[in-house]
């Protein structure tokens, strides 16, 4: 029986330290090498296990996650990112990443959680995204986006938070964002988004937080947003809105559906009360 319970042991250990594929291993020290890992705050010994590199998760011999989080990554993604097929959860956030994100992230099918936020990206954000049918969070806030959000991002249909904010990112909002109906939180404010807001809008129904505050939007707020029976914070403020706005939609927004005209002059939209346009107190 002891010797039944060392076999087990024996197998359980190198079950732990089995060797994760060639090609995952090539896109781990590809992005070591490509965001000048001998300067991370958390470096890896490539001599050791992969099991023993920081901020890596691995399960049944596939890398499953990587948090590399504020730890000084200076660089570009490699390409070979792609590899990592049985990635769940991919955490980058604060750290100095340039250039464009490689369109194989869309390779990585079974990833939930997107985190690149706080970097240094640039450019378009590819369309392959709209391949991470898994995906619930997409966090890209605080780079240099630029370009139009794809439309192909409305495929992500479990996609419970989309934050985009503090980028560079331009045009009206793709309508299939408006079938997103898992959505909770819709942060996309300090960018140069215009056009007018859908009442499409009404249809997302699980969102709690919608942020559009500092765009270009113009034309009236939709009334349908009323129907958002969720929505805890909204702000709308410092774009084009125009006409009339309702009391409920004014006292949620966070600065009172304060707009720029024209002129670039701050104004606050008149709010609707009884079927009467009134000036707002507030």
């Amino acid at each position: 029986m002891k010797k039944i319970f060392t076999l087990a042991l024996i197998l359980a250990a190198s079950t732990l330290l089995a060797a994760i594929p060639a090609a995952e291993k090539i896109a781990l020290i590809r992005l070591y090498k490509n965001t000048n890992g001998a300067q991370w705050t958390n470096k890896w010994d490539l001599k050791k296990p992969e099991t023993q590199w920081y901020g890596i998760s691995i399960k049944n011999n596939q890398v499953v996650a990587i948090d590399l989080s504020n730890n000084n990554l200076n660089g570009t993604l490699p390409v070979e990112l792609g590899n990592l097929t049985g990635l769940v959860k991919l955490n980058l956030f604060k750290n100095n990443l340039t250039g464009q994100v490689p369109a194989r992230i869309g390779q990585l099918q079974n990833l939930q959680f997107l985190n690149l936020a706080f970097n240094k990206f640039e450019g378009a954000i590819p369309t392959s995204i709209g391949q991470l049918s898994q995906l619930q969070s997409l966090e890209m806030y605080m780079n240099r986006f630029s370009g139009t959000i794809p439309a192909e991002i409305g495929q992500l249909s479990k996609l419970q938070t989309l934050s985009l904010y503090n980028n560079e990112l331009e045009g009206e909002l793709p309508t299939s964002l408006y079938a997103m109906t898992s959505l909770k939180v819709l942060l996309l404010s300090s960018n140069k988004l215009n056009g007018k807001l859908s009442p499409e809008m009404g249809k997302l129904a699980a969102l709690e937080n919608l942020s559009l505050f500092e765009n270009k939007f113009d034309g009236q707020v939709p009334f349908d947003l009323e129907k958002l029976r969720n929505l805890k914070e909204l702000n709308i403020s410092y774009n084009m809105f125009n006409g009339l706005v309702s009391r409920k939609l004014a006292q949620l927004d966070t600065l009172h559906m304060t707009m720029l005209n024209e002129q670039g002059v701050a104004t606050t939209l008149k709010v609707e009360r009884d079927n009467t346009a009134i000036a707002d107190e507030d």
